[in-house]
This record gives C-alpha cells, sequence and structure tokens, in this order.
C-alpha cells in the first residue's frame, strides 16, 4: 500500500489529533528549526562536502521511541527525504504512517508554527 501523502496544513490537524512528527532531517537542519514537537532520527547524516551517509541507526532508534502501530507524520526539507523514509517504515511494520509532501518549506510556507529547542527530541539524545 503506497504512503498516504499530506499538505502540512493536513499535517497540522493530524498533530492536533494525537500524531508525533518524526523530522528525518540531518541534525543542523533540524537544529536551525522544526515543527514545534518534532522528534529528530536523520534517515542520513550531513558529511564533509555536504554528501549524505545512510544513518545505519536510523531502524533501531525509530524503534526506540515509536510503537509500530503509533500514527507518525514524517517530515523532511521537501518531501523526498521523508517519502523514502516513510515507505521504509512501513515495510518494516509500522502501520500508521504518513508523509509531509511539503516537508519544512511547505510547512513554513504555510505560517506553521517552528521551534529550534527540542529537549528530549533531538537526535543525540534518541539515540
Amino acid at each position: 500500500m503506497p504512503v498516504k501523502r499530506v499538505p502540512p496544513a493536513e499535517v497540522a490537524i493530524l498533530l492536533a489529533r494525537g500524531y508525533k512528527y518524526l523530522d528525518v532531517r540531518s541534525i543542523p537542519e533540524f537544529q536551525q528549526g522544526h515543527p514545534q514537537g518534532a522528534y529528530n532520527v536523520p534517515i542520513a547524516h550531513m558529511m564533509p562536502g555536504g554528501r549524505m551517509a545512510p544513518n545505519s541507526d536510523f531502524e533501531a532508534v525509530v524503534a526506540k521511541h515509536f510503537a509500530k502501530d503509533a500514527p507518525v507524520v514524517v517530515g523532511c526539507a521537501s518531501g523526498n527525504r521523508s517519502l523514502r523514509a516513510a515507505e521504509m517504515m512501513q515495510a518494516l511494520g509500522w502501520t500508521d504512517v504518513v508523509d509531509n509532501s511539503g516537508g519544512m518549506n511547505g510547512w513554513k510556507s504555510a505560517g506553521l508554527p517552528v521551534e529550534t529547542a527540542a529537549p528530549g527530541r533531538a537526535y543525540d539524545e534518541l539515540k
């Protein structure tokens, strides 16, 4: 079954209904701002020279913090990495995964709330 993709305005409604937001962007991107309440587990890490390397701990860290039946919205910058992560999660058994099709760019454009602090939700604390 394909991953359900929804625009940021609908994501905000899902979050109000109890979904958790999983931001799969790199640590520096997350630190620059993310949806309020977001958890950061990068699908890839930023390497010197700007290239990205897959995060080999992605599945384990996500599993540690999100039950397979937990309602989760996955987001990144534009919707590409998050779709890949949501598809991966679904293939690994997560049953209620939704992709933020507009990513953080769409989130900001929609004027939705952004924060930079994430006590207990930053990747260094989650892993």
